[in-house]
């Protein structure tokens, strides 16, 4: 009798080796380790790369099980969950497609084009199948083919948007996946069956389906829901004007790549659409005579500096003097900087700041008193003078920057008819297709990886290790304030991801494979090969995308 052949493999979680049979799922491999570690399994990396659990192991290989504790758990759980909800619409509704729009704090938008109300008796339709499909507990099966017959198949069951996209994949063949007789195609693993899906909600909201994803801390509960229909009008109103021009997704956006004079129309509509929305602003500002303050706030990378400087020439030319102070100079010093749970320092905290210092200076200043602003030497770590005087004019407005600015705790003794509250971030509204968003997070974390290497020498690897905590930080100090704002701006152009893509991709393939970032730079790097490259010598000098790519004309 033969023995059958083994491999070594070595399982991170418990940090030990052991020998499996040759073509063993790492599904199987789960049930032989069973690392108590983690909760229910969504997802391994293998050599880290993120894989389904029916991936098949021929050879050695490190391998890492996860739950939706973990970024990617959590994307393979949504993932699955609205494959289950397109699935339940195509039953209830044949003909109505579904668009996964973005990525919000209590889980994802949907969107049902629907030739009528989507009342709640819609709602509860819906629901109710997709009980049915979880209680059933039916396999998502992965198959692999020939690119063109894969778009055959999803000609026949009219998913225009996702033909489109693999037009121009240019890979011999791709990975998609079959429930209960419905292909669908998704950047990512998904699970093994839909009975893994035991927490969920989905609820109307803003004109269409809220589908709430559990909290990664305490799986058997919803994340909390957190109100975002302003951030949801700034979308919609991006949308309206994208469906108008035609591109909605990579798949369109491609087909007008192939033609220069289009991508320059597209370059300089963006641009367009963005200076108007700025120089409204302005004028708004200008309606509102009490004005003093304004404070403009948002996450990381949202480009909210250059916002901020062309913003004030705008005001300039509304006959409105803008006087710039620095959040930042505004830190303790470093001694006095709260600690995390980690017991590094913690700088995304409001209580980083010297919150005193910074609410006197800004009483002083609204009573028509002169001040000497503070400067951070990073370098020590200290607050020095500055030896800069600041005092009012009648025609003159403070501008300042900073993630806390919609924090009412930081401004609380200013009255609310002196100040004017901006959000600025990177809202992606363009999909690959209607099934797969790309999350605002990631086209912020390219352009700090892009800023990052060309301004502060780090690696991709640097920024993608130190982006989970920006991303806490955010959703514990930012993504609670946004609604607090009286005006949102959206700092993404439609055609940025195809022209960070040039100086991103270099910098994620240099991320080496033993490297813990590894997995999140062959996510970026999967997502961004869908995208045709366009040149950016013909941006404006003042482009929002200068601030990360270079070449500006502003002063940082």
């Amino acid at each position: 009798m033969t023995q059958k052949k083994t491999v070594r493999i070595y399982c991170v979680n418990t940090k030990s080796y052991i020998d499996v049979p040759m073509g063993s799922t790492l599904h199987d491999i789960y049930q032989i380790i069973k690392p108590g570690n983690i909760g229910d399994v969504t997802n391994a990396k293998v050599n880290n790369v993120v894989e389904d659990l029916d991936y098949t192991i021929y050879n050695c290989k490190d391998i890492e099980f996860q739950d939706i504790s973990s970024e990617s758990g959590m994307r393979t759980y949504g993932r699955s969950l609205f494959f289950v909800l397109s699935k339940a619409v195509k039953d209830i509704f044949p003909n109505v497609p579904i668009c996964n729009e973005t990525i919000l704090a209590s889980g994802s938008y949907c969107r049902l084009h629907i030739n009528q109300e989507l009342s709640d008796d819609v709602i509860k339709q819906i629901d109710s199948r997709m009980k049915e499909i979880i209680r059933e507990d039916l396999p998502f099966i992965k198959v692999t083919a020939h690119t063109e017959n894969a778009i055959k198949l999803f000609q026949q069951h009219n998913h225009t948007s996702r033909v489109k996209l693999l037009n121009y994949s240019q890979t011999l063949y791709t990975t998609y996946y079959m429930l209960d007789g419905e292909p669908d195609y998704y950047y990512g693993p998904l699970l093994r069956s839909t009975g893994q899906l035991k927490t969920y909600a989905i609820q109307k909201y803003c004109n269409g389906i809220l589908l709430r994803l559990p909290d990664p801390q305490h799986p058997d509960k919803l994340l909390p829901f957190i109100n975002q229909e302003k951030m949801l009008d700034v979308i919609r109103e991006q949308k309206e004007w994208q469906n108008i021009i035609g591109i909605r997704t990579i798949g369109e956006f491609n087909e007008h790549c192939q033609n220069k004079r289009n991508i320059a129309d597209i370059i300089n509509l963006s641009e367009a659409l963005q200076e108007k929305k700025i120089a409204k602003i302005a004028e708004n500002i200008k309606q509102r005579k009490n004005v003093r303050l304004i404070l403009i706030a948002g996450p990381s990378s949202s480009g909210k500096t250059t916002f901020s400087k062309r913003l004030g020439i705008q005001l300039f030319a509304e006959g409105i003097k803008p006087v710039a102070i620095s959040m930042d100079d505004y830190f303790v010093d470093r001694a006095q900087t709260p600690l995390d749970e980690n017991g590094e320092y913690d700088f995304e905290s409001v209580y980083a700041l010297n919150i005193k210092r910074l609410q006197d200076d800004l009483t002083a200043l609204m009573h028509g008193e002169e001040i000497e602003l503070p400067r951070f030497d990073f370098t020590t770590g200290t607050s020095l003078p500055s030896g800069k005087l600041l005092r009012l004019d009648d025609n003159s407005v403070i501008i300042m920057e900073g993630i806390h600015g919609l924090n009412p705790e930081l401004t609380q003794l200013i009255p609310d008819e002196n100040k004017y509250k901006i959000f600025v971030s990177a809202l992606t509204t363009i999909l690959l297709d209607y099934h797969n968003f790309i999350p605002t997070a990631d086209n912020r974390l390219l352009r700090r990886i892009v800023r990052d290497f060309k301004y502060r020498n780090y690696s991709a690897a640097d920024t993608i290790g130190r982006w989970p905590s920006v991303l806490a930080g955010e959703r514990k100090w930012i993504i609670p304030y946004q609604e607090e704002a009286d005006v949102m701006f959206n700092s993404a152009l439609l055609f940025e991801l195809a022209g960070l893509r040039t100086q991103a991709l270099p910098l994620l393939e240099m991320v080496p494979e033993n490297a813990p970032q590894y997995s999140e730079a062959h996510r970026l790097r999967t997502f961004l090969n869908y995208i045709l490259p366009i040149k950016t010598d013909g941006l404006p000098p003042t482009s929002l995308l200068r601030e990360f790519l270079g070449g500006s004309t502003l002063h940082y």
